[in-house]
């Protein structure tokens, strides 16, 4: 059992708590930190009268000196845009190719142009534009539609299979499972394969599969596989996939076609950012 400890004459007030027959003086907290408490609630009420603070249903208090941080950041983009209204002028009015003739607008589309991808771009494309399953890899020399800067352009501008823009760029693979027997689904894969330099899965079905080409996938991609931009169908003797050359995924485009949709930017971009955003992708290494 504790030992109740003795108390000394001038000692202040306890808790009432002991531990170990320890008890715990009920001293006074230090002026200093009281009148500072105090203070930070004075403070406190003070900011919440004078600034924004307290959230509402649809908006916060405005406070009386209505000051706003977002009206800061507006304000701050208001003068960027306005040292760089001359040159952004120039930008969206300047034909595309000669762009790059000019150094000190190449090098500000450029800039522009990165800061546009990494905000609306990237989330498909990647950060460093190298694509992913199902989304082009920008930095390469394949291109569906074409890959000078006109091209790359107009893609931005209307977007691709979108039902938002009337001059979208347009095209549609047959679901050939529909169409095709398994048999000779899998003589077209197979020969396919080989349109790249790529091993056959069973060589057996490689000749059979070159009639069923020319039947059926000769007038878009071509007699050789190497495909036709006016119709956005892609070369299938470049080793480069979209979606993969395996034969196992060559059947499942085959069989069920694929049907990428890229949305129409010109009602979310303006045309000195489209034209910024086009000359960084064709910059990138992939550019004709």
């Amino acid at each position: 059992m504790s030992k109740k400890p003795q108390r000394q004459e001038g000692d202040p007030k306890t808790t009432g708590h002991i531990w170990d027959g320890i008890e715990e003086f009920d001293n006074p907290m230090p002026r200093w930190w009281l009148w500072t408490f105090y203070a930070c609630i004075i403070w406190g009420v003070a900011y919440t009268v004078a600034y924004p603070a307290w959230p509402l249903v649809s908006r916060a208090t405005q406070g009386v000196l209505g000051y706003s941080t977002r009206a800061e950041v507006a304000g701050d983009i208001a003068a960027v845009d306005a040292a760089n209204a001359a040159i952004t002028a120039r930008l969206a009015s300047m034909p595309l190719e000669e762009i790059a003739q000019d150094p000190a607008l190449d090098s500000f589309a450029i800039s522009a142009g990165a800061a546009v991808f990494r905000t609306w771009c990237a989330q498909c494309h990647g950060a460093g534009a190298a694509g992913a399953k199902g989304y082009p890899n920008l930095l390469d020399d394949d291109w569906l539609w074409g890959g000078d800067i006109d091209a790359i352009h107009t893609t931005i501008a209307h977007g691709i299979r979108n039902e938002e823009d009337d001059d979208a760029r347009y095209s549609q693979m047959p679901a050939f499972g529909e169409l095709l027997e398994e048999q000779e689904i899998a003589q077209v894969v197979n020969y396919v394969m080989t349109l790249s330099g790529a091993a056959a899965d069973d060589p057996a079905l490689v000749g059979a599969g070159q009639t069923v080409f020319e039947d059926n996938c000769a007038s878009c991609h071509g007699e050789k596989g190497l495909g036709d931009r006016t119709q956005g169908a892609p070369n299938l003797a470049d080793a480069i996939w979209l979606f993969g050359g395996d034969a196992k995924t060559l059947t499942h485009t085959v069989t069920n076609s694929r049907f990428g949709v890229m949305p129409s930017w010109q009602n979310r971009l303006t045309e000195a950012e489209m034209r910024a955003v086009a000359s960084y992708v064709h910059q990138l290494g992939g550019g004709e």
